[in-house]
Order: structure tokens, then sequence, then C-alpha cells
């Protein structure tokens, strides 16, 4: 994500080769969602220089490969499970959870099956489940139990505002035929909530979806939780903006919220003139 083209000049200098971008983005935000690695492992040395260039607090959420979640729906693949786990050795603590993200045919039938993967993973790690079968939010006990035995969040993905109009632009129609419509959830399990935001393209209509969690989120910071929020527009081109200005929301309910690092502004390009 953080070398998606459009932040390219805005949010990250455009003369910094790809292995450095991530740098810039942790200027602007203190959170990633590493979603690549649900396509394939990366080598252990990129998960090496994905440490170097964030600070030690720095948090990534980093996704299950799909050959674990989708294709052997959490049986077998410890082969597959510790590679894995060496590629990302070098994030350390920076871990701040592996995100389960499961298929819309997973459902509560298949709860065992979740519950039996969930305790042969390292107890060392701490983990996030995505779940997007609707039966799971008809009659949300069950799997609460499970991750909660297992001191494992739910993550929500939040796609009310997404969903309320229809699409105006090829991202938002794009995205229209691939993102979930899934219930609104809004309770955590754990100490360390993370919750996944889909606005619009419009800035105001994002901006207005988001208002229902932001004294969710400041609740959340009041009983000693430690929320990680991710927002996300069809075309994130103005994401890392709009993480900050979501921010300075929940800090103006809780001053005491940590403020986010102050950017370095991109180089200016050089002219002849």
């Amino acid at each position: 994500m953080w070398s998606l083209k459009a932040w390219q000049g805005r949010f990250v200098d455009r003369a910094l080769p790809a292995g450095e971008r991530l740098r810039a983005y942790a200027g602007w935000c203190t959170a990633v969602e590493g979603n690549t690695t649900f396509y394939a492992t990366p080598p252990r040395e990129t998960v090496a220089s994905w440490a170097a260039q964030t600070p030690p607090e720095f948090r990534f959420v980093v996704k299950l490969p799909r050959t674990i979640t989708h294709e052997r729906r959490l049986t077998g693949g410890d082969a597959e499970l510790g590679e894995f786990w060496r590629a990302m050795e070098p994030l350390g603590a920076r871990a701040h959870a592996y995100w389960i993200q499961l298929p819309g045919s997973f459902g509560p039938g298949d709860l065992s099956v979740l519950e039996t993967f969930l305790r042969r993973l390292p107890a060392a790690f701490r983990y996030a489940v995505e779940v997007r079968h609707r039966g799971f939010f008809d009659d949300p006990g069950a799997l609460e139990a499970v991750l909660a035995k297992a001191d494992a969040e739910w993550v929500p993905f939040d796609t009310t505002a997404f969903f309320a109009s229809p699409p105006t632009s090829d991202a938002e129609r794009d995205a229209w035929t691939k993102k979930p419509r899934m219930p609104p959830r809004t309770t955590a399990v754990t100490d360390r909530p993370i919750v996944r935001y889909l606005g619009r393209d419009d800035t105001a209509a994002t901006v207005a979806g988001w208002q229902p969690w932001v004294p969710i989120v400041a609740d959340w910071l009041r009983e000693g939780r430690s929320p990680t929020v991710f927002l996300h527009t069809p075309d994130n081109a103005d994401a890392p903006e709009l993480a900050r200005r979501f921010h300075d929301d929940v800090r103006a309910r809780v001053p005491a919220l940590e403020p986010l690092p102050t950017p370095a502004p991109p180089a200016e390009p050089l002219t002849l003139f």
C-alpha cells in the first residue's frame, strides 16, 4: 500500500526507491495492513526491511496466506505456516496481530475448525479474525466465545457508508462488486480491537460515515484498550490524510491520546526554471 502511485509526490517522495517508501508512510500513520502476504509469503529479507524502516512501536497487522485460509480452510498447511512464521520473525513486537481473513463460505458450521486452528498457532503472537458469513453476525455468541478463549479479536469491516448509495466512480463501481456487505459490529473481544472502515471517494461522505466510530474508539481508549483503526476509500488516494483526520477526531475526545508523528513533506520536484 505504501507504494500506491497516487501517494507518490504527495505523501511519499517520488524520488524514494520502493524499498524506502514504508519509512515515509510511517511518518503519516503508525499502523499498516499487511495485505500482500495474503498472496505470497515474502522473503525474510523483505520483512527485515519493513522492520528497519519503522520504529519499534509501529504496528503491522499481517494477513495469513490464502493457501492457509481460503484453499486449505485452516486444515493442514504446516509447511506453509512454518515458512510464513520464519519470514515474519524480523517484525518482532511490530507484529501487532496476525490477521486471519476467512472466505464468505466459511460459516458457523466450521467454527470447530477455527477453534482447532487457533489452538495450534504459536502462543507468542496475537491473532485477529475477520469473518464474512452473515451467520456469525446473526448469532455472534459462539464465535465470540471461541475468540475470547484464544485471546483473538474479531475484526469488523464496516462498509455501511460505502453501500449507503450507488457508486459514482470507476473505483467505487469496482469495489461495489468486491467488498462484503456485513452487518455493523462494534463490540471488542480483547484489549486490542481492530476496525476496518470503507468510506467513499467523496471525503464528506467518508467523514460522515465514520462518526459513529469516534465515540466507540474513544470509549475503548478510556477503558484501557489499544485500538487500531484502518481507513479506506475505494481509490485510497487520500487514505493517510483521512486516517490522521480520524485520529484528530478521537483525540478531541481523549486529549491524552498521543498525536501522530509529523510527516516530512515530500521533496519538491526539480525544475529548470
